[in-house]
């Protein structure tokens, strides 16, 4: 046995061992929250509306009736792809921006995630 050691962790390992505990619970609960988030996008005005959850299911799709013109489905599919991919984007930026607030409180832990 090294001199100096009596078994147990040294008091840094422990704090790092503490730190990361913490940062894993920390990260458990803002998964979990941003699994129950909804994030909606409209396109044309307001016209569709489409609503991912935190797990990229899509819960809602909306259009305005009055978009609905039978000379112009393609227009209408435009808005509807615009929506989705709107939703999607924002649900991936918010849990990008949620990632690295949590990966800026790391301090001694760089390229964890």
């Amino acid at each position: 046995m090294a001199k100096g050691f009596r078994g147990g962790m040294p008091g840094s390992q422990m704090n790092m061992m503490k730190q990361a505990q913490k940062m894993q619970q920390e990260f458990m609960k803002m998964q979990q929250e941003l699994e129950s988030t909804n994030f909606e996008f409209t396109s044309g005005g307001g016209a569709v509306k489409a609503v991912v959850t935190g797990t990229r299911e899509f819960s809602s799709l909306e259009i305005n009736p009055e978009v609905v013109d039978p000379e112009d489905v393609e227009m209408l599919q435009d808005l509807i792809l615009a929506a989705i991919n709107g939703a999607l984007k924002l649900a991936d930026e918010k849990t990008g921006q949620a990632m690295a607030k949590l990966q800026g409180g790391m301090g001694g832990f760089p390229g964890l995630f």
